[in-house]
């Protein structure tokens, strides 16, 4: 790596506006600032984007008056701040419409329409805006209408939380914050790419969506696509020692942090993996001499795998494993990750400076381009960018002055 890039990109040039709130699109058009696009985020003038608002809910923690989640889903965009429930403001956004390549929104279907604000009231204004929507369960259907966060629409309905919770719990396994939100929000923007390149090359403008519902389907498609094999069993009883390759696996260390092992071709690798345990007289076992004997005696190879890494300390094994051929993993915990040197080294962390003279380390985009990474900038203050925005629309200081008299803006 050769030092990051400024907020430049492959979307260089290309203005997306955004309607919406919360994580699932909004954490979509973040990325899409990373890619190079300029991103106008729309908030209410008094209310904001309602993500704002979960630090004064303690819903959110604040650091310094800074609210991480808000940041790390809004990094670099513009925050203008329109009444949309005005026709003035309405007015307005048809106005930003004509001079966007993309409409981006999570609202609900019935919202979009008391609002005037569906993709055929912006072809109206702009007949060739992209037109992206992000839902909980797709456009179509008996559920086209319901809302759906990605604790319902991903986590649940999908069945995430069935596979994940260990037999004999008695309530269900629940996700991390925002989990299915983010792979969705980078589904969004992989559409909206696409979109662009169909654009230039046919002048056809699309109608996107991307659901909770289909993105958390097309995560989960490995147990999905076998239901229907398996006899109606949901899902298969995990016993870790009954296992057909001792060499996919995890491990306990003697100080309790764990080892997985991911050698999926473990003849390739078993020789070498017994030296560098220091076991090489288990190498010619016959016991454990090759995958079929391996996986006829796993019970007892996997107790010996165990007995094994719990004679030493996690710290030790990370540096004795760093000799083994086959793939194999740590078990870190987030905080462990600003301390990696592979993150490090790509640059999948970054220290965003705050408005405040704070400064926030975030994950940047998984995408890279030209071998280098991105630092994002922070996300705007509420209505930041609003003057500089209508300005630039052609409005007047007085026009404006009219429209914060009126509460439009």
């Amino acid at each position: 790596m050769t030092g990051p890039l400024p907020m430049t990109g492959p979307l260089q040039g290309v203005r997306i506006l955004e309607v919406a709130s919360h994580v699932f699109v909004p954490i979509g058009g973040g990325i899409l600032t990373e890619w190079g696009a300029e991103v106008i985020k729309i908030e209410h003038p008094e209310t904001g984007d309602p993500y704002r608002g979960l630090v004064t809910a303690g819903l959110h923690k604040s650091y310094d008056g800074v609210d991480p989640s808000f940041q790390f889903t809004n990094r670099g965009k513009q925050s203008v701040t329109i009444d949309l429930k005005t026709p003035e403001g309405v007015g307005l956004l048809y106005r930003l419409a004509e001079q966007c390549d993309v409409f981006l929104t999570n609202f609900r279907p019935q919202a979009l329409r008391k609002l005037g604000i569906t993709c055929a009231d912006l072809r109206v204004h702009n007949p060739k805006i992209i037109y992206a929507s992000g839902t909980g369960y797709g456009p179509r259907g008996p559920d086209a209408e319901r809302g759906g966060y990605d604790g319902a629409a991903y986590w649940s309905r999908v069945g995430f939380a069935e596979m994940f919770t260990p037999e004999g719990a008695e309530f269900p396994t629940m996700q991390r914050p925002a989990f299915g939100d983010v792979v969705g929000g980078l589904t969004v923007a992989g559409a909206i790419a696409a979109a662009m390149y169909q654009r230039a090359a046919t002048g056809e403008p699309s109608e996107i969506d991307v659901s909770l519902m289909g993105v958390g389907m097309w995560q989960l498609q490995p147990d999905i696509v076998h239901a229907k094999l398996n006899n109606g069993i949901h899902k298969h009883a995990y016993d870790r020692k009954a296992t057909w390759n001792p060499l996919t696996g995890t491990y306990r260390t003697r100080d309790l942090r764990f080892i997985g092992l991911v050698m999926l071709d473990a003849d390739k690798y078993w020789a070498d993996f017994c030296t560098v345990v220091g076991r090489p007289d288990m190498i010619d076992d016959p016991r454990y001499i090759d995958m079929e004997a391996r996986k006829a005696n796993a019970r007892a190879c996997v107790e010996e795998l165990d007995a094994i890494f719990a004679g030493r300390d996690y710290a030790e094994w990370c540096q004795v494993l760093k000799q083994a051929k086959g793939v194999w993993s740590p078990f870190q915990s987030p905080l462990e990750l600003h301390d990696d040197p592979q993150v490090e080294a790509m640059g999948y962390l970054a220290d965003v400076d705050m408005a405040n003279g704070s400064k926030l380390t975030i994950v940047t985009s998984p995408a890279q381009f030209g071998g280098k990474s991105v630092v994002p900038t922070r996300a705007p203050e509420h209505g930041e960018h609003t003057e500089a925005v209508l300005l630039d629309l052609g409005l007047s200081w007085d026009e404006i002055g009219q429209f914060k008299d009126k509460a439009v803006i």
